[in-house]
Parts: structure tokens; sequence; C-alpha cells
């Protein structure tokens, strides 16, 4: 059973029932009869349909960004946002999708070589709750252009935007099985990837929910995509400049109410600007409006869920214990809803907890560094490597360093996002292979090589 909790109140929003291991079956030998066709048609067929689920996406903006609103707590403005976005995702595949898969010729000893990439058939799709609209698109978008189509398994807290989305498939008149929602228990995932016409997997999620996955595709020899955790650094240098820097270290910080893989986590400031720039920080966060995420003016909703605002709030207390000082929020707030506040925690080192943890929550962690070297090096002091930031009017020595910090994403004075025109992912724990841009489409093709005769003398 998925049940969806409005995390503003608390209360139950509505339930659906899973599929059994049967009609999970039927989900997938549909997919695979959709494949059969879907893998013959031509990029101008299959750009039609992404342009076509795009406007129904613009078209019904606001039931779309409501239902992340009230299943996640997403604020409004935020939703309508993802809901642009991810249509942005399904355009940019349709217009480049054919340009990122056209064929390359490689000279050899044959007459003519070249590379083709061929799609490869369904392919599984896990996703989490943080951004129900954007995280399905940019797993869908280029599998669907590549000839490939999707069992989505969405998060069981988000059951009807996992059912909008598919439903917009439908609308857009896809064939049958094309893009499927099927609302499975964790322990079926299992019986999907063992079934001889599933070829790959997506995941977006934990480290521990990534290796649990990553070992049910390699026992089988199928490829897997992996976008897992970050404790993601952003180096505040002494050059920088602090009011950019505060300003939009405080936005990353909040975004989704912190509840991002890719957020600011670990803001590690040299020591000459590092009271100078918490000042600034500090009013920026303190400024922010908590509540309601339905209500225009709110730009920090609630945490998702209650067990995870209790581990938040266990992070931060454990780390005030450990010696950091905190200057802002910090305490369980009264009354429904799962709503933590906005919260700075200073002077923590590597050791504190939030330092060693992902923290997925509007808490903001200032670090001091003694130099350049050592914010670097304290940057790389994790087991997680998604996203960072390099703050400094230097850009040709940020340049220099980005090469040094073990991240798959490094923004030199700007937002940490994801876009559809750039590849997206992490090294270490943070997972493998790329989502978005022309790396993305490629995980779920097959590079064939073709030789041509006779030989060149």
């Amino acid at each position: 059973m998925y049940i969806a909790t409005n995390p503003t109140t608390g209360s139950e929003l509505h339930r659906f029932e899973t599929l059994d291991d049967n009609s999970l079956k039927q989900c997938i030998e549909t997919s695979a009869q959709a494949y059969a066709h879907w893998r013959k048609t031509d990029f101008s067929e299959r750009a039609e349909l992404l342009r076509k689920v795009a406007e129904l996406m613009r078209s019904d903006k606001e039931h779309l960004a409501q239902l992340m609103t009230q299943e996640m707590g997403k604020p409004i403005n935020e939703a309508r946002g993802e809901v642009e976005k991810s249509a942005s995702c399904a355009e940019h595949y349709a217009e480049h999708g054919a340009e990122y898969l056209a064929s390359r010729t490689l000279p050899s000893d044959a007459t003519h070589s070249y590379v083709q990439h061929l799609p490869l058939g369904p392919v599984l799709g896990i996703l989490p709750w943080n951004a129900p609209f954007w995280l399905a698109f940019r797993f869908c978008a280029p599998a669907i252009m590549a000839g490939n189509t999707c069992l989505m398994k969405h998060d069981s807290h988000v059951p009807a935007c996992g059912e909008a989305i598919a439903e917009l498939f439908v609308k857009a008149g896809a064939p049958a099985g094309l893009m499927q929602n099927i609302r499975i228990e964790n322990e079926q995932t299992k019986l999907v990837l063992e079934h001889d016409a599933v070829q790959g997997v997506s995941l977006t999620g934990s480290s521990a929910a990534g290796s649990q996955v990553a070992s049910l595709a390699a026992r089988q020899i199928k490829p897997a995509v992996l976008e897992l955790g970050g404790s993601d650094p952003s180096l505040v240098l002494a050059d920088a400049d602090l009011d950019s820097a505060a300003q939009t270290l405080a936005l990353s910080r909040i975004i989704n109410a912190g509840q991002s893989c890719i957020a600011a986590k670990r803001i590690i400031v040299e020591a000459p600007v590092y009271d100078a720039f918490i000042e600034r920080f500090h009013k920026h966060l303190a400024g922010l409006k908590m509540g309601d995420p339905a209500e225009e003016t709110t730009q920090v909703g609630p945490i998702a869920r209650a067990d995870l605002r209790d581990a938040l709030h266990r992070q931060v207390s454990t780390t005030i214990e450990q010696g950091a000082r905190c200057l802002l929020g910090g305490e369980m707030p009264e009354g429904p809803g799962y709503f933590y506040p906005v919260t700075l925690l200073v002077d923590v080192t590597p050791e504190m907890q939030v330092s060693c943890e992902e923290t997925f929550g509007p808490i903001a962690v200032v670090i001091k560094a003694d130099s350049a070297e050592h914010a670097l090096a304290i940057a790389n002091d994790t087991p997680y490597g998604l996203a960072s930031s390099i703050w400094s009017a230097d850009v040709a020595k940020a340049e220099k360093m980005a090469r040094d910090i073990e991240a798959g994403q490094v923004t030199i004075n700007g937002l940490v996002k994801t876009d559809p025109r750039l590849p997206s992912g992490g090294i270490k724990r943070s997972g493998y292979g790329r989502e978005l841009g022309p790396h993305g489409i490629l995980e779920f093709v097959n590079v064939q090589q073709v030789w041509v005769g006779p030989k060149k003398d």
C-alpha cells in the first residue's frame, strides 16, 4: 500500500494499492511489447511525443505543482518551477536527442567503420520523493528518446505524482506500455531486475539503496546508473565576493527545505573572511519565511516525513553537544506538520555529526579553513562526491582547484544546479554513471560497432 501524508498537517491524503507479482509481470511484458514497436520509430516521432508531453505539463502546471506541494511539502512557487524544468528536459531531448545519438565514423582498416547507438529495451527507474517530476523526466526523457521503454517505480510517499506523470504520456498518445508507473514494494524490485526483458536500472536515492540495487543489477549483468547522496562542499575563499556567496549559498541550502542531494551542505570558509561571511549568511537565513507551502510567500516548507525530521534534529543536537555554535534555529517546533526551522551551525569541525553525514533539511553548516589548500582537503574528506562549488575572484585559480575536487560537478561563483544540457552525477559513494546532457542519453544504449568490408590494403 502506498500512503501519502500531507507533511504540512501530518494527516493522510490518500492511499493506492500496490501491484501483486502477476500484475507486475504483466506490466513488464506490456513494456517489452511496446519496445518492439518503439525501437523502430524514428527520432522525429519520439521527439513529437516528448514535445506533446511538455505541452501538456505546462497547460496543467498548477495542478501538477499542487500535487507536489500536498504530497511532499514543496513550496508552490518551487513546485511550479519544477514542472517547467521537467518540461524543458523533455523538450531538450526532443531537440537534441538525434544529434546526441548520431552515428560516428571511426577510421579503421574497413572500407567504412562506424558506431551507432541503439536502444536496449525496457529500463527500470527507481525514484525518490524530493523532486517527483524532475527526477522522473531526467530518467525517462533520454531513455524514451533513445528508443527504450520505461518502468517507473516512484516513491511510495508521492503516489499521485507518479500517477500524474504516467497519465501525461497516455494523454499525449504514447503507445500503451511506453511509460508505466508501477506501484510496487521494495522487495519486488528483485523480480523486475531478474526479468529477462528488463535491460537496465536508474536509481536516485540513498547510498544504502544504491548498493542494494547495484548488487541486484550486477548479478543479472545489467547496466545501472546511480545518483546517490552527497555531503556537498562549498569553498568560500578569502578573495570571494562575500555578498554574492552568502546570498546564493543561503538559497542553495534551503531550496526544497534543504531536501536536495546537491544542496550546499558544508560551507568551508577561509579564516580571513570567516566572521564577515557568517554575518552576511546569518542575515539571509534569518530573513527566510517558513510556513504553509501552499502560500505564495512561503520560502521554506516542511520536511517530507516525521522520521526524516527526527533524524535531522538528532544530527543537529549531537553536533551542538560536540561543540558547534548554533546561531539560528536548532529547536524542534511545536504544532502540526513536520516543520524544522532554518538552522545555522558554525565552528563545525570535520569530525562532527553534520560534517560526517548527509544532512537533508534546512541546516547550514559552516567550517573554518586555514587556507585554500586546507579548504580543499576538508572538502575531499568525505566518502561522497556529488556536487561542489568554489567562490573566488580568481577564476583561473578556482578552475585549477576544480581538478582536485573529488566530485562529479563543480560550480564556480554560482548556484549548484542540474541542467538538461549538462551531465550530472557523482563519484565515490555518490554513485556512478551520468544523467542529462549528451552523456546521460548514452547510458542505456547499445554502442554498436559496425565494420564494413572489404578490408583496405
